[in-house]
C-alpha cells in the first residue's frame, strides 16, 4: 500500500467531517482555531485524523451538555497528564456534576414558570369566557 493510500484511510476532508458529524466547515474552522482540532494541512486543504475524529466526538458531546469550549480545551489538554487519563477524567466527571445541579436547577425554574403560566392562561380564559358572557348578556 502506498503512503497517500494508507493517509486516506486514516485521514478524512473537511467535507467527509462535515458529512459525518453533521457540522459545518466553519464549525471545523472554528474549533482549529480554537485549537481543539490539529488537522494537516496541505496547502488549503485539511486533513482530519483519527484522533481528530475522537476529539471532535468528544467536543461536540461537551457542547450539548452545555460544557464551555475553554472547560472542553482544558479537559482535552489533560489527555496527556501520563496518568491513564485519571486527571483527565476526574476533571471531566466535577464538570459534569456541577453542569447537571445547574440543568437541574434549569429544569426547576423552567417547570416552575411553565406552572405559573398555565394558572395565568386558566385565569385569562375565565376572564374571556366571563366577558362573552357579558357580551351575550347584553344583546
Amino acid at each position: 500500500m502506498l503512503k497517500d493510500e494508507k493517509m486516506t484511510e486514516t485521514t478524512m476532508t473537511i467535507r467527509e467531517m462535515c458529512d459525518a458529524y453533521d457540522v459545518t466547515p466553519r464549525t471545523l474552522r472554528f474549533y482549529e482555531s480554537k485549537e481543539l482540532l490539529f488537522p494537516i494541512r496541505e496547502g488549503q486543504k485539511r486533513l482530519f485524523t483519527k484522533r481528530d475524529r475522537a476529539r471532535l466526538k468528544l467536543i461536540l458531546r461537551g457542547k450539548r451538555f452545555g460544557f464551555s469550549l475553554e472547560e472542553i480545551r482544558q479537559l482535552l489538554d489533560l489527555y496527556h497528564m501520563g496518568d491513564q487519563q485519571h486527571t483527565q477524567l476526574s476533571r471531566t466527571y466535577e464538570i459534569a456534576q456541577e453542569r447537571l445541579a445547574d440543568m437541574e436547577r434549569q429544569r426547576d425554574e423552567l417547570t416552575e414558570a411553565i406552572d405559573d403560566l398555565k394558572a395565568q392562561l386558566k385565569w385569562g380564559e375565565k376572564i374571556l369566557a366571563s366577558m362573552e358572557d357579558q357580551k351575550k348578556a347584553a344583546e
